[in-house]
């Protein structure tokens, strides 16, 4: 077994198994046993291979953008680095505990949350001071920042001997490592001749591992891409070596393969979370300008499906460029915070509707800058569904950049279970749960089982708008096969929402619209009016009980909202609950962007049909 997960994740994961899977991690299972007296003995049976000077000198570093902000780097040579909003202390601590110890025999589950643990790990501090040294035409400050960096980076290969310490438990962490060892290797020119080889044997040993401990089968995804991402400048450095040649080799066919499986036709993420997806396009572009300035690949063929990608983004995002935090988020970078690859240029998205069928969303923009997604798509990427959240139906709506409905986030990944199963859990979302129950059994934190279909059943264009509908069959296993029907009208700033349900029996219905932490709530005249700035969205029950103010409950969780992973604020929901004959169950919701609701306005226009 690989460390850090338990029995359960484990089961859910193999049932999801194919036998060539199975026979490839028992054999990644007992070659970890094997290496562990070699690593507490630092004997290792790799031989590093020379590496020729001036071939090295001849590779360029692919093209940094940022950072703009200086204080970022005077915060990094005061010692900072990046740790996910998690205190230094608690993770320096963990460090200690387990520091020495073989990597498989640490219990990743005593950490404050191991993804935190990893962060500081993927040296992208070190990235920026590379790049600041790049551009800075001040030679004492080069120098300082070249000293600094060499000594931050010789700290911590002293302090993290190879497959010793909770760093090199995952490929990816280490995938993402060997980037940044080039960077130095090339932006340092204090380095001896023994530094710059104990940096490239570091390397070199870091791509051995990741050649051996790929992510396949059903864990191929982020973490291939990532593994990927460090065998192409491994590959380069050691280009003249076989194996060297091998990493580079595959690493292209693989990201060659997952470049059609991580970005679907319509440019939609496979994973159905947006910051992966744009966290898999940055590394793509990334490895796509080094190979292409160092003349070692044609990325054409990979660059045409990023286009598709950045535009899907493109359609999401406010005038700020910021997108809902749709599917999972980790907080993590594919070159540094605050710094990004050379991205293909896209052209900005103007107001219309825009429906991806692949990814399974529509894209409503407004000409006065009013953004509503609708979510009609998959659970997640088959076969386990990782990174994505019971969200069918869901909605977001943001006026002139002012989020207002949200997506709540992600939170954190491990140590706060009950967090994390709300967070990514169909109650989180804007839509309607049924018996308070997911739209998706979750078997772990990451493996969801019994996914739901959903489709969009009609598209209608208006003249200033949209007629849309949509359903999902995630409570069909629920006694009395529950449909649940969504009709959205977008028209001249108005918004009617109709839910009705197919099936039998009696249930319990709740319908949440979760508010920003920045939107305040007032009911006033029998509606209730959302302000954030100078945005105003006024939203009114049709028929029936109206809705309830709900926020910051802890048992169960319900009411918040993580705008960075490891944080959590208190949010608003709006909750209205019915109970009775699936049939015979409605919301039916108007919303008005910037223009408040008459009682019975355009009432008739949501009648079921």
């Amino acid at each position: 077994m690989l460390p850090g997960r338990n029995l359960r994740s484990y089961l859910a994961r193999a049932r999801n198994a194919s036998l060539p899977e199975i026979t490839y991690r028992v054999n990644q299972a007992l070659a970890v046993r094997r290496l562990r007296d070699a690593a507490l003995s630092g004997a290792w049976p790799v031989r590093i291979p020379p590496v020729d000077p001036p071939a090295l000198a001849a590779l360029q570093m692919p093209h940094l953008e940022g950072p703009g902000d200086p204080s970022i780097i005077e915060a990094i040579l005061r010692g900072m680095v990046f740790t996910l909003n998690t205190d230094p202390a608690s993770l320096a601590g963990f460090k200690e505990a387990c520091g020495g110890q073989y990597f498989a025999d640490i219990r990743s589950d005593t950490a404050p949350d191991i993804r935190t643990v990893w962060e500081p790990a993927r040296l992208q501090h070190l990235t920026l001071l590379c790049a600041q040294i790049q551009t800075c035409a001040d030679s004492s400050r080069v120098d300082t920042l070249r000293q600094f960096a060499k000594d931050s980076l010789l700290g911590w290969l002293k302090e993290n001997p190879f497959l010793t310490g909770p760093h090199y438990m995952s490929p990816m962490e280490c995938g993402l490592r060997i980037p940044v060892f080039f960077y130095c290797l090339k932006s340092l020119e204090c380095l001896t001749a023994e530094e710059q080889q104990e940096i490239l044997s570091a390397l070199y040993l870091h791509a051995w591992w990741v050649a051996r401990n790929l992510s396949l089968y059903s864990s191929l995804g982020n973490h291939t891409v990532c593994e990927c991402i460090g065998l192409v400048f491994a590959g380069a450095v050691f280009r003249e070596d076989a194996e060297g040649k091998e990493w580079l080799n595959r690493a292209n066919d693989l990201l060659e393969q997952e470049v059609t499986h991580q970005v679907l036709a319509d440019g939609g993420p496979a994973e159905q979370s947006l910051a992966y997806h744009r966290f898999v396009l940055d590394l793509y572009w990334l490895a796509a300008d080094f190979l292409e300035r160092n003349r070692l690949k044609d990325c054409m063929v990979w660059k045409d499906a990023l286009l598709r990608g950045e535009r899907f983004l493109k359609a999401f995002a406010a005038d700020t460029g910021l997108y809902p935090s749709i599917g999972d988020s980790d907080g993590g970078y594919a070159v540094a915070p605050g710094m990004a690859p050379a991205r293909g240029n896209t052209e900005n998205v103007p107001a219309g509707v825009f429906t991806f069928p692949d990814a399974g969303y529509t894209v409503l923009r407004t000409a006065p800058g009013a953004v509503l997604t609708f979510d009609h798509g998959p659970l997640g990427m088959t076969p386990l569904y990782n990174h994505g959240h019971a969200d069918a139906l869901s909605i977001t709506l943001s006026a002139s950049s002012r989020p207002f409905l949200v997506d709540p986030g992600t939170y954190r990944y491990n140590g706060a279970p009950e967090y994390r199963s709300y967070f990514k859990g169909s109650r989180a979302h804007n839509t309607v749960t049924v018996d308070g129950e997911d739209q998706a059994v979750q078997e772990t934190g990451f493996v969801w089982a019994r996914p739901y279909r959903a489709d969009l059943t009609h598209r209608q264009t208006l003249p200033d708008g949209v007629v849309l509908e949509a359903r999902h069959d995630g409570y069909a296993r629920l006694r009395g096969r529950v449909i649940h029907l969504r009709r959205i009208t977008a028209e001249n700033g108005l918004l009617m929402i109709d839910d009705r349900f197919e099936g039998e029996g009696v249930h319990d219905f709740e319908l949440n619209f979760h508010l920003h932490p920045d939107v305040q709530a007032q009911r006033v005249d029998g509606l209730w009016r959302l302000t954030a700035g100078d945005q105003e969205v006024f939203i009114r029950m049709l028929r029936g009980p109206d809705f309830l103010l709900v926020s910051g409950q802890e048992n169960p969780p319900f009411g918040w909202f993580s705008p960075d992973y490891g944080i959590k604020v208190k949010s608003c929901v709006l909750c209205c609950r019915k109970r009775g004959v699936a049939s015979a169950v409605t919301f039916q919701t108007s919303i008005g962007i910037n223009r408040s609701i008459p009682p019975n306005a355009a009432a008739g226009r949501v009648e079921t049909r």
